[in-house]
């Protein structure tokens, strides 16, 4: 193990326990302490060889992936209300989704997003994101009056940029003519997408159809408490004793 990893260094056996992992190392040690150069000793360790290098890409490897598409498809569900929407638009037209691309203002139905506009919809730009990695927010928004038609209940798109430096390793194992296990390792950088979804229903007293209803109840309300004292006042067999009730004479 490298003597730039302080969990290997060692002056004799002892310090290198069998079987105890390399913290921040590349294998587990074996219980020998060996001569690293003139100066220094470390453990042996049992590991794959040669150990990972820390070499960072100068470019992205695919720069074209920028053109990607990502089809997202998303059903929204308002149990309460017995309401389900699909961000999808229903066309009869089995070449739409080959040919169209998302755009806020002249295509907001299809649910097919170009890898680049939604790097860039996030503040950041396709090659700086794409050479280390990073981490992309997509959120659907459904705000939806229920009391409008259903053609109105639209999802709203948004981006944000969550993380720089986002990366994974993969391995792929293999025995050689010799019966001799072999592995290569992958360290990729990615552009990882995080979709999140949200859907609210306003209360009956946000929406605007709701607050004519409510002030004419209001009213109506009003106007009936008029008619039932016009009735009592001036219609009923007793209204000289409701009226001595409702009103105190002064002398």
């Amino acid at each position: 193990q490298s003597p730039s990893v302080l969990d290997a260094l060692c002056t004799e056996d002892a310090d290198c326990p069998v079987g105890n992992p390399v913290v921040r190392g590349n294998g587990i040690k074996t219980g020998k302490c060996v001569m690293f150069n003139t100066t220094r000793s470390t453990c042996e360790i049992y590991g794959w060889c040669p150990v990972e290098n820390a070499t960072l890409p100068r470019k992205p490897l695919l720069a074209e992936a920028e053109n990607f598409t990502l089809f997202i498809k998303n059903t929204v569900h308002f149990t309460k209300f017995n309401f389900s929407k699909c961000n999808t638009l229903q066309t009869s037209d089995p070449t739409y989704f080959k040919s169209c691309t998302y755009d806020p203002v002249f295509n907001p139905s299809c649910p097919v997003f170009r890898v680049r506009d939604m790097v860039e919809a996030a503040g950041e730009t396709f090659g700086d994101l794409a050479l280390l990695g990073g981490s992309i927010g997509v959120r659907i928004e459904w705000d939806c009056d229920l009391d409008r038609p259903a053609a109105r209940c639209q999802p709203q798109y948004s981006f944000s940029l969550q993380g720089r430096r986002y990366n994974f390793r993969t391995a792929s194992y293999y025995w050689d003519s010799q019966r001799r296990l072999y592995r290569n390792l992958l360290k990729l950088y990615g552009i990882r997408f995080d979709i999140s979804v949200h859907g609210q229903v306003p209360s009956p007293l946000q929406t605007p159809h709701a607050r004519p209803c409510f002030g004419t109840g209001i009213a109506f309300f009003g106007a009936a408490t008029v008619v039932c004292d016009l009735v009592l006042l001036y219609l009923d067999a007793k209204a000289d004793v409701y009226w001595k009730e409702k009103f105190e004479e002064v002398r």
